[in-house]
């Protein structure tokens, strides 16, 4: 016969286990995971994070290239830009929590959805572009001449842009996933929009200067855990919030594959903010002609393991952390550690792509 006092530990651990992942839930704010699963969604989030940067960074070369080339401006940020952005970004996050908490997030969903639908297209385009350009047969579409869109009131012009055949196709087939994504808000086409926004964001921001990037990084870093630890504001606005300002993948994906809901997530801040800071390092490697990108390859070690302390804690504390917090020394902390080795330092921290593109169109004015 049994031991009552064993019987009784037995029925009360199988309460316990009956219990448990509600409790763990209703703590942490998420569904228990299997370690396996943990692993899978950890590793997706990792990549879909240091794939838009290295890809971004390589893009914004030939970005900025063409752009001066042709005589586009590029959009800098200037140091005005980069102390004024903290503090628009905690307003507009501020904004979107009270709406979000005594309003209703239906109404503010769908306007944020038909949004990030048309710009989520376009960010598409520029991206299929070049893929379309490569299907068999795609060469008959191009044209000597692109078309033409001007948005002009006499001198002032308000929006312009060329575009040829190619431009055309590739924008109906990122129509076609936008119209999929409004109807269906897939994770996966969350997810594609959402890289979409990292790598051309990536890509085409420029903030000017490296004394720019270490003063913004250094500011989002405070930001960042002032938003995480100090309130509720981020982690409600993130998952309240059904939009593309985030990657996602189900820690259910092994039980229940592309119909898996209990998401572990990373904000796009915390791949195009670094990335944008990253790819600017790859430009100064670029600007020196030395043949050697070592400042960018520094910057994204740098990232990679800032992400994956961050992952680790997170792992550890199941909480959610403000991954700048860590993403921040590292990406800024070891390029720098690096210039000062090599006795580059001054030269870095005055590379100012900002200045360059003055010069060169005080230049043309004398011209």
């Amino acid at each position: 016969m049994e031991d009552p006092v064993v019987q009784a530990a037995e029925e009360i651990l199988e309460k316990v286990e009956d219990v448990l992942p509600e409790a763990v839930k209703n703590i942490t704010g998420r569904a228990v995971a299997t370690t396996e699963g943990l692993a899978l969604a950890y590793v997706s989030l990792f990549l879909m994070a240091v794939i838009p940067i290295f890809w971004g960074s390589y893009r914004s070369i030939t970005y900025h290239k063409k752009s001066k080339e042709n005589g586009e401006a590029i959009e800098t940020m200037t140091t005005k830009d980069v102390y004024m952005f903290p503090i628009m970004a905690s307003s507009m996050l501020f904004g979107l929590y009270l709406i979000v908490k005594y309003l209703s997030a239906d109404h503010l969903n769908l306007v944020v959805a038909s949004y990030f639908f048309l710009v989520g297209s376009l960010a598409q385009t520029a991206i299929l572009r070049p893929v379309v350009g490569m299907i068999p047969g795609s060469s008959l579409l191009l044209e000597n001449e692109l078309y033409h869109l001007k948005f002009n009131k006499g001198a002032n012009v308000y929006l312009e842009c060329k575009f040829d055949m190619l431009h055309v196709v590739s924008m109906a087939l990122s129509a076609a996933f936008g119209v999929w994504y409004l109807m269906k808000k897939h994770w996966l086409a969350n997810n594609i929009f959402g890289l979409a926004f990292s790598v051309n964001g990536i890509e085409m921001i420029s903030l000017g200067s490296v004394k720019n990037g270490c003063i913004l990084l250094s500011l989002l870093f405070f930001y960042d855990i002032f938003w995480v630890f100090g309130t509720e504001v981020m982690v409600e606005v993130a998952k309240n919030l059904d939009a593309p300002i985030k990657v996602v993948f189900p820690m259910d994906f092994i039980e229940k594959g592309i119909f898996g809901g209990n998401f572990a997530m990373l904000g796009l801040g915390d791949i195009v903010l670094p990335g944008v800071f990253i790819a600017l390092l790859l430009r100064y490697d670029v600007s020196k002609g030395e043949n050697s990108n070592l400042y960018f390859y520094a910057g994204f070690a740098a990232y990679i393991l800032g992400l994956a302390i961050t992952i680790g804690i997170l792992t550890i504390f199941n909480a959610a952390q403000p991954a700048l917090l860590y993403l921040v020394p590292t990406c800024v902390g070891i390029p720098l550690l690096i210039s000062l080795i090599k006795g580059e330092f001054n030269s870095l921290i005055a590379y100012n792509e900002e200045t360059k593109e003055e010069e060169k169109a005080d230049e043309k004015k004398e011209e």
